[in-house]
């Protein structure tokens, strides 16, 4: 069964990441032609993800269209960065400062304090406004030294330890075997395959 969505980013690497998780199903997906997003000024992943979701639908009225918004959160933090993930360090903030940031904030912390875990929430919006969520979460730990050049965001300081690598120091290929964004959206795609 084939299936099309909008998928509610600018992000072309988002988009490559996102058809790379969803090659084994029969699916179109597409990027809005929208010139500006809303702000994300949601207080939780689901409500920003929501706001992206019904903003685009308007444009979008006769196709599904998904929305993602995902993080790191570290609880013994108060589970930041969380939602200020991309912009930890500021509105123009590089992966490179948010490390260095977050670093920070964890120095003091030891073992189980160091626990993390990346969420990714998704949500669809179907022709006529009815929607669902999905979530994937990826637990690792913050470790004290980037490791690895693979990935993007907080991934070579993020730890799995059954693994022991970072996500960083994994393939593209490994990480959307196991990452957050691959667990939510080969959810998002066993709904739609159904939904259609």
């Amino acid at each position: 069964m084939s299936f099309k969505f909008c998928l509610a980013t600018k992000n072309p690497s988002k988009l490559r990441e996102i058809k790379e998780i969803l090659k084994t199903f029969n699916c179109t997906i597409i990027m809005p032609e929208v010139t500006k997003f809303p702000e994300e000024t949601g207080k939780t992943f689901l409500e920003n993800a929501m706001n992206k979701a019904f903003f685009v639908s308007k444009y979008y009225p006769e196709i599904f269209v998904v929305a993602e918004d995902s993080g790191l959160v570290v609880p013994a933090i108060g589970g930041l960065p969380g939602i200020f993930s991309a912009r930890f360090a500021g509105p123009d903030a590089d992966d490179g400062k948010n490390i260095e940031k977050l670093l920070k904030y964890t120095r003091h912390l030891k073992n189980s304090k160091r626990d993390a875990y990346y969420i990714c929430v998704a949500v669809v919006v179907e022709p006529g406004g009815k929607h669902r969520s999905f979530e994937g979460r990826l637990y690792g730990r913050i470790v004290e030294k980037p490791r690895g050049n693979n990935g993007f965001g907080y991934d070579p300081i993020f730890e799995i330890p059954e693994i022991g690598k970072t996500v960083a120091e994994l393939s593209l290929e490994e990480k959307n075997r196991i990452s957050h964004r691959a667990k939510a959206f080969l959810q998002v795609a066993d709904y739609l395959k159904s939904a259609v």
